[in-house]
């Protein structure tokens, strides 16, 4: 799953399985036939999924740990896909494409002085989405931070925060209240030559508030170097007195040559179902959870309703993305491909990315909008109805996640095709309701190994993989089988996205 810190890169009715599909252009969602999917959801196994995550494992432990976009890890992953849908019988594809991907070769946080300390990248500190390259060794002054009681902080919000700041120094600001951009700009605007952000410190039930900041400035290109850090490195900064550190970046681009795998079933081509997922990993690791549990989640069921002589009524497009840890790159290439009567064929787009989480929630796509307040093109309330539906009719539970631009939807919800689908969790923290409900540990991560080389094939929770499989063969055949298209195809763009494309979940505040 993207995290959106890679920006800068150029380029119904209740039954037994649960459905409810729109049957008219207009009005409210009515009962269409229901679609009986226990035959495909007992075909899609845990079991058969976890063969294919094996497989995944062994490509990338034999090509340096890694399946990302442009390397061999990643071809190896394709020609796995592309040999398992070849045997079911699907003729397969590729969609090649370029962009540019910035390397960073040279990072450096640390003192020196009155102490000599180097701090790790990745782990400590990490570039900011749009700040600039540079290499500055100044003093650090602390802007109105606050370390104590429930931490809440203004820092750097307020032109009076810089008041007494000395022009040339590191501004070290504590998270809070206003956008990263707008602290920068104002330590920018009172001399500053660089800018370090730590997380805020305080308590939150669904986010890590005292971890590795990942954070944007937005467009365009600020011109000092800004990092962000954790709320525990920002707190012994600010307590040493005499601080100097030196802070550089420097970095270039590379090209990168990669594509996405598509395959298609037979039916209707002006109600395409696209179902898709990214094969990618990130350079970090082999990326099981992320996002090899939805990839193998899709390709077990295309092989499954082959196996079952299913004959779809409309189109299923299976797709298997790359570039999405890059900037979801794949996806929006596809759409961009489309011309407008394409996209008006396109009936809906269902994306799996990471679906087996060790500490996961059973989430499901804010399609309607009413929990998060940015909802999808017309339909997409449909969408999020039917897994809705059907967890209900498991007796399990769900809970809405919102359409923050994170994953592979997002150039479809920009075209105004509906969209849904599922996610498990990455790397926010389960509530303590949450582990009432859904089981697991409270106060830690979703996914503890979220985007790091851990994310093996250890990093499954086989229980929770078969639930959301069934989840997704069912969706899977209810759209592919109901005769009536969801509206609002070739509507323009979803309610409320328009600014998504640089701030995902991180971005803000």
């Amino acid at each position: 799953m993207f995290e959106r810190r890679r920006a800068h890169i150029g380029v119904g009715a209740t039954i037994a399985a649960g459905a409810m599909i729109i049957a008219g252009v207009t009005g409210p969602a009515q009962a269409a036939i229901p679609v009986d999917s226990q035959a495909l959801r007992d075909a899609v196994s845990a079991e058969g999924i976890i063969e294919h995550l094996e497989a995944f494992q062994a490509i990338a432990e034999a090509n340096a740990n890694n399946r990302a976009a442009g390397t061999s890890g990643h071809v190896a992953s394709a020609e796995y896909v592309e040999s398992q849908l070849q045997a079911a019988g699907y003729d397969t594809w590729r969609q090649e494409f370029s962009y540019d991907k910035t390397i960073v070769d040279t990072a450096v946080l640390a003192q020196t002085a009155p102490g000599d300390v180097t701090y790790e990248y990745g782990v400590d500190y990490i570039e900011m989405d749009f700040a600039s390259e540079d290499d500055v060794t100044a003093a650090v002054t602390a802007v109105d931070i606050n370390l104590e009681g429930d931490r809440a902080s203004t820092s750097g919000c307020e032109d009076e925060d810089f008041a007494a700041f000395p022009s040339g120094n590191i501004a070290l600001i504590q998270r809070g209240t206003c956008t990263f951009r707008e602290k920068a700009e104002n330590a920018l605007q009172a001399g500053a030559t660089g800018v370090i952000i730590f997380n805020q410190g305080n308590v939150s039930e669904t986010e890590d508030r005292e971890g590795l900041l990942f954070g944007t400035l937005d467009p365009p290109i600020f011109p000092l170097p800004v990092v962000g850090a954790t709320f525990a490195l920002g707190a012994e900064l600010a307590a040493i007195e005499g601080l100097t550190m030196r802070l550089a970046f420097e970095a270039h681009t590379e090209t990168v040559n990669t594509f996405n795998v598509l395959a298609d079933s037979e039916g209707r081509t002006d109600r395409t179902v696209v179902v898709g997922g990214h094969l990618d990993s990130v350079l970090e690791g082999p990326g099981i959870n992320d996002n090899g549990s939805g990839t193998a989640a899709i390709l077990e069921t295309a092989i499954q309703m082959a196996e079952l002589g299913i004959e779809p009524v409309n189109r299923v497009r299976f797709a298997f993305w790359s570039g999405e840890e890059d900037g979801l790159i794949g996806s929006d290439y596809y759409v961009a491909q489309l011309t407008k009567k394409e996209i008006k064929d396109h009936a809906v787009n269902l994306n799996f990315d990471m679906v087996g989480s060790p500490n996961a929630v059973r989430f499901v796509y804010d399609g309607d909008g009413d929990a998060f307040g940015t909802k999808g093109p017309t339909g997409s309330s449909v969408v999020e109805e039917v897994f809705v539906e059907y967890f209900a009719s498991q007796g399990l539970a769900s809970e809405p996640t919102a359409f923050d631009g994170r994953s592979d939807y997002f150039g479809f919800i920009e075209n105004g095709i509906p969209a849904g689908g599922l996610f498990s969790g990455a790397e926010d923290i389960k509530s303590a309701e949450q582990a009432a409900i859904y089981g697991g540990t409270a106060g830690a991560p979703y996914d503890p190994c979220y985007h790091q080389a851990c994310d093996d094939i250890t990093n499954i929770d086989p229980v929770v993989l078969e639930q959301m499989a069934d989840a997704i063969a069912h969706a899977t055949l209810t759209f592919a089988m109901t005769s009536s298209a969801i509206p609002g195809t070739g509507k323009g763009k979803a309610v409320g996205t328009t600014d998504l494309q640089f701030k995902g979940n991180k971005a803000l505040k």
